[in-house]
């Protein structure tokens, strides 16, 4: 056992040291995963909120926390609006301070004192300019890049989870079981899942868990017929049958011997079929069928871009977002490929 994990260590060891060794694809993953990271903080980032307020010697965080306006020497008790001039003179004189985040937009907030109509075009106060509601596209972007990514691992989580229970059954069972599935698949992928989508769509409120299960229930097909392919050629192996043989569960040998092995594939597609979700999510959002207002989407920026062809700060900046996604997860598969390609061990 010992031996097995050393072993085990080694092959990692070397298969990292191998994906390193891609730069492309080694700082597309660093370049991905910082810009995932910061996103999680986006209410840090990008917030009409101040993250901290030092009024009369106490502290608030108001991004954490909702405060009255009377908390700061306003005159109702309503949720302070930081933007209001008077509240905002209350907080930053007198020796009180408030420190905003960068971008002090919120990705629902309405810019009022523009002076221009919008889509107002980029300025100081909206570094990125604004959407056709008045809405900060910088905040906007950075709030849907999250969506789009969390969105993206949910859904290839759950399809992966899917796909590799279905075909890992296929190819040990095989014979009956086998073709069962293969029917079951062909007749369920050739539904018309955009047709799908516009039904229920139209008999349920949109929202990101209907997208969410609607595409997961088509997303996994894909992944299964790779897995099934691995279990239908390791199931007969020697120590197989002699894990067989010793009386060992159908169960255990699927899934702490031949899944291991059979891994290869569903590694080196993960990030290409992220990739797809992010791009299905667009898709939808883009031909209004995808979350409801006024959640912020990659998709919704741009059906604005093409319904205002002369701001065209919203359908650059959103596609240079989206492309550059994009080509960070599939550098990042290439690179993954490569490492796990038994050929060039």
């Amino acid at each position: 056992m010992t031996e097995t994990k050393k072993n085990s260590k080694s092959l990692l060891k070397r298969r990292w040291t191998k994906f390193k060794s891609n730069k492309r694809g080694y700082y597309s993953l660093i370049i991905f995963s910082l810009l995932f990271i910061l996103s999680l903080g986006a209410e840090f980032l990008s917030n009409d909120k101040p993250f901290l307020v030092i009024y009369n010697g106490d502290f608030y965080y108001p991004i954490l926390k909702s405060y009255p306006e009377t908390t700061f020497g306003g005159d109702f008790a309503t949720e302070a609006d930081y933007r209001d001039p008077y509240i905002l003179e209350k907080i930053t004189t007198n020796g009180n301070h408030a420190y905003f985040p960068p971008n002090p937009h919120d990705y629902a907030s309405i810019n009022p004192n523009l002076n221009v109509p919008v889509p107002s075009p980029p300025s100081s106060m909206n570094y990125l300019g604004t959407d056709d509601r008045g809405r900060d596209v910088l905040a906007r972007l950075i709030y849907g890049f999250r969506l789009s990514v969390l969105f993206g691992f949910s859904l290839t989580f759950i399809g992966t989870l899917i796909g590799i229970l279905a075909g890992s059954i296929q190819g040990y069972f095989g014979g009956r079981t086998d073709l069962f599935f293969q029917r079951f698949i062909e007749i369920w992928g050739s539904m018309p899942e955009l047709y799908l989508l516009i039904i229920f769509s139209s008999i349920f409120r949109p929202s990101l868990l209907l997208l969410f299960v609607l595409l997961s229930m088509f997303g996994w097909m894909g992944l299964s017929d790779y897995v099934r392919a691995e279990f239908l050629k390791s199931r007969n192996l020697d120590y197989v049958m002699a894990a067989k043989a010793m009386g060992v569960g159908d169960g255990t040998i699927m899934f702490r011997h031949l899944l291991p092995n059979g891994m290869t594939p569903v590694i080196t597609f993960l990030p290409f079929r992220m990739s797809g979700a992010i791009l299905a999510l667009t898709s939808l959002d883009f031909l209004g069928l995808g979350v409801p207002p006024p959640t912020p989407s990659l998709g919704e920026l741009l059906a604005q871009g093409k319904s205002n062809i002369d701001a065209w700060w919203l359908s650059l900046s959103t596609f240079l977002v989206l492309v550059g996604t994009l080509i960070l997860l599939i550098f990042i598969g290439e690179a993954l490929r490569e490492t796990f390609d038994p050929r060039k061990v």
